[in-house]
């Protein structure tokens, strides 16, 4: 079973992450986290953070063992090149290129489990906020009990208007 991750649009480049990457390829999942938190290279942060969520996508999508992972693939691509200029003598200019990459990350299982389905997750009955303003008008009126009914009847209205108002009102 593989199980992929992907980090697009990181600003760093290519090759900086690549010196990273290159440490931890084919490692079991732990090992490769704890080698990364020890690494001194800024792309160990995002390469970490980019393993930890394909971990939690294997876990929770999958029903798959965080101990029974190791890294297949990883690698990192070209991403979009920021384009800057910096001024030189006798009025020239050159090119600063900011470089940006897209990390690919596949995982899979060290002893396989059987396990290729992917869960399904199955979504509650969406609210509907006419039934809610109903059954709140039926909780109001049956909270007032016998001393509470000197309420006016424009107290009472002004309830209900209050209520009506609120759930036409439009957002943002």
């Amino acid at each position: 079973m593989e199980v992929k991750a992907s980090l697009k649009h990181l600003r760093m480049s290519p090759q900086k992450v690549r010196l990273v990457i290159d440490v931890v390829r084919t490692m079991p999942v732990a090992k490769a986290l704890a080698q990364l938190q020890f690494m001194n290279k800024l792309a160990a942060v995002s390469v970490s953070k980019l393993i930890k969520s394909g971990i939690a996508n294997a876990v929770n999508l999958y029903d798959l063992s965080a101990d029974n992972l190791y890294i297949k693939e990883i690698f990192a691509d070209a991403g979009v090149t920021l384009k800057r200029w910096a001024p030189r003598a006798h009025g020239r200019a050159t090119a600063i290129r900011k470089r940006a990459c897209h990390i690919n990350l596949v995982l899979a299982e060290i002893k396989d489990s059987g396990k290729h389905e992917k869960k399904v997750v199955k979504a509650a009955e969406p609210v509907k906020l006419e039934k809610l303003a109903k059954e709140g008008e039926a909780a109001l009126k049956s909270s007032v009990d016998g001393k509470d009914k000197k309420v006016s009847a424009k107290g009472e209205a002004g309830a209900k208007g209050f209520t009506s108002r609120t759930f036409r009102r439009k957002s943002g």
